[in-house]
């Protein structure tokens, strides 16, 4: 049998296997995330003036109406949200914007829960007494007051009645959605001896619950495990 045998200048050859490099280590894949397993909470922040269909100047802190319509709807219709909480820190502003954003959270279809930390003052009431359960922190103030109007004024009956209508569509929303009657908010609003240069009532923190406009005192915490205990419900 004759063998081959390499020359001097031929380099010698060896075998390499199929695969030289090294076996690697399976990739591990983290498993999707499930989520907090008591539910999804939506954060909804209402701070400064709610602006209304006039723009305000650029100094002034506030929240969009027609930014916060859509996110208020797009809670509702998302599948990953069951909660919502709203945090307010506003010094009132347009009514009929705050009605509107009033009217959306009450109707909203899921558990809500409001926390009034800083100020919830005159169209900051309704937005607070929207959700299914109301907190206001013990440092924070609301402003109980009637309606004003900025702007020229006509001086006639047909104002001074479209001036009640209004202030009815407050006072029935409030009464609606708290357990404040209708005879003592009116004494509230009309309050002579609080304000130096107008008429209301200041209530700070206690004092909202006592008046049965917020139904707790609490702070971020409280207002999280109440909102997870309506999700649980739910």
């Amino acid at each position: 049998m004759n063998a081959y045998l390499p020359t001097d200048n031929e380099p010698e050859t060896t075998e390499t296997p199929d695969n030289p490099d090294p076996q690697q280590p399976e990739a591990i894949i983290p498993p999707p995330s499930q989520g907090n397993p008591r539910g999804t909470i939506q954060f909804l922040t209402i701070i400064g003036q709610v602006e209304g269909h006039v723009v305000l100047p650029p100094t002034n802190k506030a929240t969009k109406y027609e930014h916060v319509i859509p996110q208020l709807v797009m809670s509702a219709e998302s599948t990953e949200v069951d909660g919502l909480l709203i945090i307010l820190n506003t010094m009132g502003g347009d009514v009929e914007a705050g009605l509107a954003l009033s009217e959306l959270i009450a109707h909203l279809g899921k558990p809500t829960v409001s926390l009034v930390l800083g100020g919830g003052h005159s169209i900051g009431v309704p937005l607070a007494v929207a959700a299914d359960f109301s907190y206001i922190a013990p440092s924070a103030t609301m402003t109980i007051h009637p309606i004003r109007m900025n702007g020229t004024i006509v001086g006639a009956p047909q104002t001074f009645d479209y001036f009640q209508k209004t202030q009815e569509r407050v006072e029935d929303f409030i009464t609606a959605h708290s357990n404040i009657t209708r005879e003592r908010l009116g004494q509230l609003m009309m309050d002579t001896g609080q304000l130096a240069q107008d008429v209301g009532t200041i209530l700070i923190g206690e004092e909202a619950v006592n008046e049965k406009i917020i139904d707790a005192v609490g702070g971020l915490h409280d207002a999280m495990e109440k909102l997870y205990t309506l999700i649980g419900k739910g």
